[in-house]
């Protein structure tokens, strides 16, 4: 079933990528024993609701080789470490500044032979680096996050869609982005990738020129 779902949704996806997915599983599933990366409640449904979830943002956009992205407040590595297995040209930033989660999500990172995979113990703001995109789930309300990242983006745009913030979010956002109405993108998870699980989940794209 999840090679299936995968090959459905990316066809472009390679065997071995499609391995890694399947051991990305089982290594959360026994560091979840050690380490509360994801909820008790949720780690028999990993796939469906984190792993899933984190992909969709692939379905938004398909980031171009040499893309910087950072992951800003990764916690157990979500939705860095599946996009990095997805994109494994463009170069991934995890950063939470919980050090024991950090760790963990590096280990994870490394049993995966993800060369594209930098760890940080950071507070996102404290980076020094500038990149292409930063994606964030369910870390903090949009004008926190815009306030943390205003800074971090490079000038020159090399993908589909301008250098942002693209966000996973669930609930009523009306509030949430009305600072931003006019330019900021809201797409529903359960349009792009499996209908069946997602009805109260959002991609919420903002481009850095409106921030």
């Amino acid at each position: 079933m999840i090679a299936a779902d995968l090959k459905k949704y990316f066809p472009q996806i390679t065997e071995n990528q499609v391995e890694q997915f399947v051991h990305l599983e089982k290594l959360y599933v026994d560091w979840n024993q050690k380490i509360n990366l994801v909820s008790r409640k949720d780690i028999d449904q990993l796939f469906e609701r984190h792993i899933f979830h984190s992909l969709s943002i692939a379905k938004f956009i398909s980031f171009k080789d040499g893309t910087k992205v950072m992951d800003l407040g990764t916690g157990g590595g979500f939705p860095g470490i599946p996009l990095a297995i997805l994109f494994p040209n463009v170069h991934f930033t995890l950063v939470d500044s919980i050090a024991k989660k950090i760790k963990v999500v590096g280990e994870i990172s490394n049993a995966l032979e993800l060369r594209n995979v930098k760890v940080m113990n950071a507070r996102g703001e404290s980076v020094r680096e500038n990149f292409d995109f930063i994606v964030s789930r369910a870390t903090a309300p949009l004008h926190q996050l815009v306030v943390w990242t205003r800074t971090k983006f490079k000038e020159k745009h090399i993908n589909s869609y301008p250098n942002g913030l693209i966000c996973l979010k669930g609930g009523d956002l009306k509030d949430e982005i009305s600072l931003w109405k006019q330019s900021v993108m809201v797409l529903k998870i359960n349009e792009l990738i499996r209908e069946d699980l997602f009805p109260e989940k959002f991609i919420v794209y903002l481009p850095k020129e409106e921030y």
